[in-house]
């Protein structure tokens, strides 16, 4: 049985008196113990489908299930089995950070939870603001408190919608710490996030919407090594030739651009020397997931149709 399973989910809103498909008949699963990765550009109906898995929003029509139960006809049981933490920071001013913990606890009915809230908090690095108020923990605190509240339950189903965006390399690194010994302990974990080198070390298969969507589907690995190329990096202050322009991808003074195999690396830095084009701190290397990504985005790159099924979780990717 799938630990997540969505099935031909369809969201159709209303706006400005037209019809908008935020998701168009999606369909994948995610399996007992899987680290799973959901990827897409903004508005490319991610928000939308962890929304319908939550029970926050309801599918215009499809089928989505937690461990086998309907999130629509068996909602108590579906979200029981589920710990979401949210992109916004949704949090109670009046309450102390074990109190907002112990408050999360009685809401799924568990009494003397104090042990695992002491457990959250040491691995989340909240040990010290345990009595401290909400209202006075930074931003970066107040999401180490969502993350606890998502576990108080301890759900064999965790969703992390953009957990890391906006905070320190500490709690990034603190958070996925905690969240590996949880995956490796059997807990399923659905990842959302723009940050692709975290997509790319931590888990074993990847989906991609684009516009709503599901236009790539397989395992980290095998994403990487099928559609492996070449990778040219290199910082330049001087306008690239304009045959290199349209298919580098610029950020600031860094330029990457791929090359299939050794005679078009050859040619692209031949053209480089031909236009006078200064170039500083050359690296060659492979292609990493969000050269992937973008490649798939522009349309550069066809991956192979999406397979509902996948292999059983657990491996690496």
């Amino acid at each position: 049985m799938s630990a997540v399973s969505f099935q031909q989910v369809t969201k159709t809103f209303s706006s400005a008196g037209r019809e908008v498909r935020a998701l168009q008949g999606v369909s994948f699963d995610i399996h007992s113990g899987e680290f799973f990765g959901l990827l897409g550009p903004n508005g490319a109906g991610k928000t939308t489908l962890i929304s319908i898995l939550a029970g926050l929003s309801r599918a215009t029509s499809g089928r989505v299930t937690v461990q086998g139960h309907d999130v629509v006809s068996d909602y108590a049981q579906a979200r029981r089995a589920l710990g979401v933490v949210p992109q916004e920071l949704v949090f109670d001013p009046f309450f102390s950070v074990r109190e907002t913990l112990r408050i999360q606890s009685a809401y799924f009915g568990l009494r003397r939870n104090d042990d695992w809230i002491d457990e959250l908090l040491a691995n989340l690095g909240l040990t010290d603001k345990a009595d401290a108020n909400m209202r006075q923990l930074s931003g970066g605190m107040k999401r180490r408190v969502l993350v606890a509240q998502a576990l108080v339950h301890r759900p064999p189903v965790i969703v992390l919608d953009e957990p890391t965006a906006g905070v320190d390399v500490e709690l990034r690194q603190t958070l996925w710490q905690f969240i590996a010994q949880l995956n490796k302990a059997g807990h399923t974990v659905l990842l959302t996030t723009h940050y692709l080198e975290e997509a790319e070390a931590l888990c074993h298969r990847i989906g991609m919407l684009k516009q709503g969507q599901l236009v790539a589907l397989d395992r980290t690995s095998a994403l990487l090594a099928g559609t492996a190329s070449t990778m040219l990096r290199f910082k330049t202050d001087t306008a690239l030739p304009a045959e290199l322009a349209a298919r580098a991808r610029v950020t600031g003074r860094i330029v990457q651009l791929t090359a299939h195999d050794a005679a078009e690396v050859e040619q692209s830095l031949a053209l480089l020397r031909q236009s006078g084009c200064a170039i500083e701190d050359l690296e060659i290397g492979r292609a990493d997931l969000e050269d992937i990504f973008l490649a798939i985005m522009q349309g550069r790159l066809t991956p192979p149709p999406p397979a509902v099924a996948g292999p059983t979780a657990g491996g690496a990717a």
